[in-house]
């Protein structure tokens, strides 16, 4: 019997762990802090070590450091909270793991990835890692799941209708994030809570992750210019720049690369990579990834921002809304064991999301916020999949969406692009 939390939501990932708990002794649940990996790791476990319980002058910690199979121990699978802590416990879990040869014994979980210095096997084979983001719309309860993403792809779409969206809802949506324990805060509270995450990454969670001291100041720098620069293919140069223009920071580039790694160690940056639908297309194709962090609502406590100036400030809100729809198309994409990418070429054709399935198909999905931009992305798309059908070399998408903000209603259009709201859509 699990040990489930009263209160617990269920999140999309929760199938791949079953999944995985089957083919692996051991899983690794990756991803930021307060994303929900500790409640939904005991959704599938029979026991749990807290290694960062603070109880007993951390003696669960202190006991692991001692001998880390002092921890293992309790009915499978077991849960070893925050395990990056003793970074000895990987080569532990495996070791256990190659011992009984059983299947599902071990769930960890971490918020950060350590260095892994010490750490003898690398636990392929046997620890299999499944990456967490922040909830999907679907899965705080503000998208109907009217429309899968497997039905885009299989299309045409029956046309329906999914209801108003206002544009405060959405704002809403955003400020607060997919945070599990921002559900139910109000806006002002949730944005408290997103400005105290950040204080929390620049003073404590950078420098602990590896013991390397690091400014707080120049994090805190950093991390608005990555809000600045969300949902844009933005260089390290850019980034310094962009302080030294805003904030008068001088930095320099080895030092935002030192600081851009210990971001993603603490899975806080969630790029989203460049797509190339042909490697032997005489089309040159940009490598930049899209600039993310990991929720829109980090970008937008860093930038400062209420639902009262994002109102008025549309422009930026664009920037903060695609963020959003990446975040769920990234889990959506996750979950039918596909990828998120985005699309930019040297003819200055650029497609904000591509999402790949394994079987070889992939669509290109343009965002818009109002249904007003419908038609020019539609067309957007539509010159994008004839200029690729006109190179034998390139593979065309096979599937073309827009998803959009405020519109009421899911539907094919007579062209072939689809068009679903984001708040009708799930995986």
């Amino acid at each position: 019997m699990s040990m489930r939390r009263k209160g617990y939501r269920s999140r999309l990932v929760d199938a791949k762990i079953d999944d995985m708990l089957v083919a692996f002794g051991a899983v690794a649940v990756d991803g930021p802090k307060w994303c929900g990996k500790t409640w939904t790791a005991l959704n599938h476990g029979n026991s749990v070590v807290y290694i960062g319980d603070p109880a007993g002058n951390f003696q669960n910690r202190r006991a692991a450091q001692l001998d880390p199979a002092l921890v293992l121990r309790g009915e499978a699978p077991r849960v070893i909270d925050e395990w990056q802590e003793v970074p000895a416990l990987w080569d532990a879990v495996r070791f256990a793991v190659d011992e009984s040869a059983q299947r599902g014994k071990y769930i960890l979980t971490g918020s950060s990835t350590p260095n892994f210095k010490g750490v003898l096997h690398s636990g392929a084979g046997r620890i299999g890692v499944a990456r967490m983001h922040p909830m999907s719309l679907f899965e705080s309860g503000e998208s109907s799941g009217e429309v899968s993403l497997a039905a885009v792809f299989d299309g045409p779409l029956e046309a329906r209708a999914t209801g108003e969206v206002e544009l405060s809802s959405l704002i809403e949506q955003v400020i607060r994030g997919g945070w599990p324990g921002a559900i139910g805060l109000s806006q002002s509270a949730a944005h408290e809570v997103s400005e105290g995450y950040l204080y929390a990454v620049a003073h404590d969670d950078i420098s602990r992750i590896d013991g390397v001291s690091r400014s707080p100041h120049r994090v805190a720098m950093l991390l608005r210019s990555l809000a600045r620069n969300e949902s844009t293919v933005a260089s390290n140069r850019t980034l310094k720049n962009d302080m030294q223009e805003y904030d008068d920071e001088t930095i320099d580039e080895k030092t935002i690369a030192d600081y851009l790694e210990s971001l993603r160690r603490l899975f806080l940056i969630d790029d989203q990579p460049a797509f190339n639908p042909n490697m032997r297309s005489s089309v040159r194709v940009g490598k930049m990834p899209k600039r993310h962090l990991a929720d829109p609502s980090l970008a937008a406590a860093a930038l400062g921002v209420t639902a009262e100036t994002l109102t008025d400030d549309l422009n930026t809100f664009g920037f903060l809304f695609e963020a959003m729809c990446e975040r769920d198309l990234r889990v959506y994409a996750q979950c039918a064991g596909g990828e998120l990418y985005h699309y930019r070429d040297g003819r200055g054709r650029e497609i904000d999301a591509v999402v790949t399935v394994p079987d070889g198909r992939w669509a290109a999905i343009e965002i818009k916020l109002g249904a007003h931009q419908i038609d020019e992305a539609a067309s957007k798309l539509l010159a994008l999949q004839r200029d690729m059908q006109d190179d034998p070399r390139a593979t065309p998408p096979s599937v073309l969406c827009v998803v959009c903000g405020m519109t009421a209603y899911a539907y094919t259009r007579p062209d072939g692009v689809c068009v679903v709201p984001i708040t009708a859509l799930r995986d």
